[in-house]
């Protein structure tokens, strides 16, 4: 799951590994949200090591997307692919994100 965060200043890294799960929801949500909740904060998500990713986990990343863009900050999502990508073009996430290669 989480593999590493570094923050500075309003730009918040977060390296993302593995299978994201319901059993690892919780968890993300509150490693990540008490960043959204700055003024202007700039997530920058890589996904490149991420295998699978099931609906709760993309319910954390809507939320985070969400909460950060009302307070005038953003999530850019990088590296997905395969099964993941896949799951982002089915639910039309891939027009809600930002998503770089």
């Amino acid at each position: 799951m989480i593999q590493e965060i570094h923050s500075s200043n309003n730009q918040v890294s977060v390296t993302l590994a593995g299978s994201i799960l319901v059993t690892d929801a919780a968890e993300l949500r509150e490693k990540l949200l008490k960043y959204a909740d700055k003024e202007g904060v700039q997530f920058h998500i890589d996904m490149q090591r991420v295998e699978f990713i099931d609906s709760s986990g993309l319910g954390v990343l809507v939320t985070v997307l969400k909460r950060s863009r009302q307070k005038g900050g953003d999530v850019i999502i990088k590296g997905i692919h395969g099964v993941v990508k896949e799951v982002f073009e089915l639910t039309r996430l891939n027009r809600v994100f930002q998503i770089q290669s």
